[in-house]
């Protein structure tokens, strides 16, 4: 299957190839002001809920529960509706590819991982 989402950090530098990029945290980057990080559109409602962020708190050990919560949550028909729309808004500013934007420090255990996947099996 294509990939048609990528990710990648706010505080790097954006990509040509990053096509529709897409702020995925519920809370704005420290540190970063609007005029400084380049972003389409900001999704806060495709962000995990905040009693899931807080549980998290990005301790890899509490990495597999939150990846099934987090899974659960995304697959609710709201969230489906919201990553058509993303999809749909993406397609229509003429990008076939999506880049969220994320935060959290640690590559290998953040949601914009889960929403990727999530976003690349509802992609058409």
């Amino acid at each position: 299957m294509t990939s048609h989402v990528r990710i990648r950090r706010a505080y790097d530098a954006p990509e040509r190839i990053d096509g529709y990029r897409v702020l995925v945290d519920r809370l704005w980057p420290r540190g970063l002001s609007k005029e400084e990080l380049p972003y389409d559109a900001w999704k806060k409602d495709l962000a995990p809920s905040p009693a899931l962020r807080k549980w998290f708190g990005h301790k890899a050990e509490n990495w597999e529960q939150f990846r099934d919560s987090y899974q659960t949550e995304l697959r609710a028909p709201e969230q489906i509706e919201r990553m058509k729309a993303l999809i749909a808004a993406a397609k229509k500013a003429g990008q076939r590819t999506i880049t969220l934007v994320y935060a959290a420090k640690d590559a290998e255990h953040n949601h914009a991982l889960i929403l990727a996947d999530e976003l690349n099996r509802h992609y058409r």
